[in-house]
């Protein structure tokens, strides 16, 4: 055995190796190669049976620029991109290459600026480009944000996903959805109520979508901090990245003397979006990963304040 140690095989060369795994010779070549030449299937005109709702790319990930109201002020983060646009049933369909032409024009210091302002400029662009009458633009990410201890005052960060959803049409205008999902701690009122004494509690997840109006000035008001506040104020205690004893009590008498059932934090949130001014309709939901049980409890609330 020891005297095959340093015996090395002979192996094919490169280019035989890939005739072994199916590469063949490159056949001949007859089509055009210039652009100018080339046929364009997606712009041919028909009748094509239908109109198409959406047409265009999904999950597009590029660096983005977050800028935020509390630290830190300016980030970097990973932005996941959907693009589209309606096709008429006399077109075949779309050049999708102009989504991401569109997006890494954009580009400048390496990533993309996410700010309202500069998405809704993108989106109107973006239909120009594709020759259409609309588009629509939507963008997820995590934003970093700083949270101190409440006693010892240790610093840490937590996240949220954000996103943004754009509809521009050329008739229109735009319409502009922003939405957050939130963590949270809820301790519960019923086991509360029953027990001698503790009470189980649970990780709760809030989700968060507000249609803005044509008002909202985003230089004066962050709307990721305005929506975050909405489901932390209202829990039975925040999260935290880092906590010491003192603070561990602090935060677990809290949500004791805060209990809060899904329904009551669905409730609560929607009080807190009803009331701000630049918010038209709303969606909140909420999940809370029950620690008795092996399921989760739901509650959601949508409410359009323009049909009151």
């Amino acid at each position: 055995m020891g005297s095959n140690i340093n015996k090395k095989r002979a192996l094919p060369n490169k280019y035989e190796r890939h005739k072994l795994f199916g590469s063949v010779e490159p056949g001949p070549k007859i089509k055009p190669t210039e652009k100018g030449k080339m046929a364009d299937l997606q712009n041919t005109q028909n009748d094509f049976l239908f109109d198409l709702d959406a047409v265009g790319i999904a999950n597009v990930k590029y660096p983005v620029k977050i800028k935020s109201n509390i630290y830190p002020a300016t980030q970097t983060s990973i932005g996941a991109f959907s693009f589209s646009s309606t096709v008429s049933k006399n077109s075949k369909g779309t050049n999708m290459s102009r989504f991401t032409e569109q997006l890494h024009a954009y580009l400048i210091d390496g990533s993309i600026d996410v700010s309202l302002e500069n998405l809704k400029t993108f989106t109107k662009e973006l239909a120009e480009r594709l020759k259409r009458n609309d588009a629509f633009l939507e963008v997820s990410f995590a934003w970093f944000f700083e949270r101190k201890s409440p006693s010892v005052d240790y610093s840490g960060f937590n996240h949220a996903d954000a996103h943004i959803r754009i509809n521009y049409s050329k008739q229109f205008g735009f319409d502009i959805t922003t939405g957050l999902t939130g963590t949270i701690t809820t301790l519960c009122p019923c086991s509360k109520e029953i027990s001698e004494y503790s009470a189980h509690n649970q990780r709760g997840k809030v989700t968060m979508e507000i249609e803005l109006s044509e008002a909202f000035d985003e230089k004066a008001i962050d709307w990721k901090t305005v929506l975050l506040e909405a489901a932390e104020s209202n829990a039975s205690a925040r999260i935290y990245p880092v906590l010491k004893r003192p603070d561990e009590k602090i935060v677990t008498e809290q949500a004791y003397e805060n209990p809060r059932f899904v329904e009551d934090m669905v409730r609560l949130v929607a009080a807190d979006l009803y009331e701000l001014e630049f918010v038209r309709a709303f969606h909140v939901a909420c999940r809370n990963e029950e620690s008795i049980h092996l399921h989760d409890a739901i509650a959601s609330i949508t409410y359009d304040k323009t049909n009151e």
